[in-house]
């Protein structure tokens, strides 16, 4: 990890930032390149490679990473880290950037969630090891040359495949820098929790390198109201950290942090049939409001489902069919003020439905 905290000598126009080194390069102060970094190798012995952007700014400041698909049908990162990384100017960058838009490229390839034919999961492999299972030695290739060099990261997914998530934060609160960059990602919504062992942020963060995983939308999609989102986002976060000196940090409007002391829970259901939905992700619901009903072929039998407690939907089914146990919504409890908030930011909402 660097030891840079922030854009040192940032106040001297002589200072010079200091070169990215991974495996095999290094990419100098002022420079950019586009490499295609080997990981894995295919049953025909040909290489696996990651596309990977290293921006290197000419001044000093952090070194920061943006992941995307570590799942690989999880879309939308995939074009917030490339918009990062190719469309914006970084003349006056602070730092450095190290931006990875398909991190799991033989499940992006497939079009899958986890890497085919074991059906493993990248996301539970982190940091990884030189000399365990696929998963683990690609995840050790990518944790050693491009995650631990960094100061700070944020990793981009969606939800599963037939489910939706509203744009949120996960991060672990307790730990003080991840706190500070999920406040700074500046969502609405930041659920608390150091997230299962194996996953990219839980080991980045416990390694010092503190990092928030952003959940936004569905799979196999873009969605370019939520990766707009998402870009403010990531200039808020630079912002922060100073790699963007002429940006300042954004205020939601409201947050909300969800701790282990709230009520949080997905609603699922106790017969099979087919959803009818009544609210999106995003929407207040009310102790006792119908969140969806699930009817059967003929719709003669019907199977209301309710708001146990007064909340906001941070996930939502999107594939109107299922099994007894299937997952309907993700409902998290507000704080009175929080709730009083919302309130009031859905009721401007209603009254201007073209406000952003």
């Amino acid at each position: 990890m660097s030891e840079q905290e922030g854009p040192a000598d940032a106040d001297d126009p002589d200072a010079e930032n200091e070169a990215f080194v991974y495996d095999s390069g290094v990419v100098e102060p002022g420079e950019r390149v586009n490499v295609r970094f080997p990981v894995s190798e295919t049953y025909l012995g040909d290489p696996v490679r990651l596309p990977v952007t290293i921006i290197n700014g000419p001044h000093p400041g952090p070194t920061a990473f943006l992941t995307a698909a570590t799942h690989g049908d999880e879309l939308n990162g995939i074009e917030v880290v490339r918009e990062v990384a190719h469309d914006w100017n970084h003349d006056v960058l602070h730092g450095t950037l190290v931006c990875l838009p398909v991190l799991n490229v033989p499940a992006f390839l497939a079009q899958q969630r986890y890497l085919p034919i074991y059906d493993r999961d990248l996301n539970r492999s982190f940091p990884g090891s030189e000399s365990s299972t696929s998963a683990k030695r690609m995840a050790h290739r990518i944790f050693s040359n491009f995650i631990e060099p960094c100061d700070f990261g944020l990793d981009f997914h969606t939800s599963t495949r037939g489910r939706t998530n509203m744009l949120h934060a996960r991060a672990n609160m307790d730990d003080e820098e991840a706190a500070r960059l999920a406040q700074a990602f500046s969502s609405n919504v930041i659920l608390a929790g150091e997230g299962p062992s194996g996953t990219l942020r839980r080991e980045a963060t416990d390694a010092g390198v503190p990092t928030i995983t952003v959940e936004m939308g569905e799979a196999h999609r873009f969605q370019r109201g939520l990766i707009d989102r998402a870009l403010d986002g990531v200039v808020s976060v630079l912002a922060e950290y100073g790699l963007f000196t002429g940006s300042t940090v954004h205020w939601p409007g409201w947050r909300t942090i969800i701790t282990d002391d709230q009520e949080k829970t997905w609603l699922r259901a106790d017969v099979g049939g087919i959803v009818d939905m009544h609210h999106d992700r995003g929407a207040l619901v009310h102790e006792g409001e119908t969140i969806c009903s699930i009817t059967n072929p003929f719709k003669t039998d019907s199977e209301i489902v309710e708001a146990p407690f007064t909340g906001l939907l941070v996930g939502v089914l999107e594939n109107p069919v299922v099994y007894p146990g299937n997952p309907l919504c993700h409902l998290v409890e507000l704080d009175p003020d929080t709730l009083r908030a919302v309130e009031r930011d859905q009721y401007e909402r209603d009254e201007d439905p073209y406000r952003l």
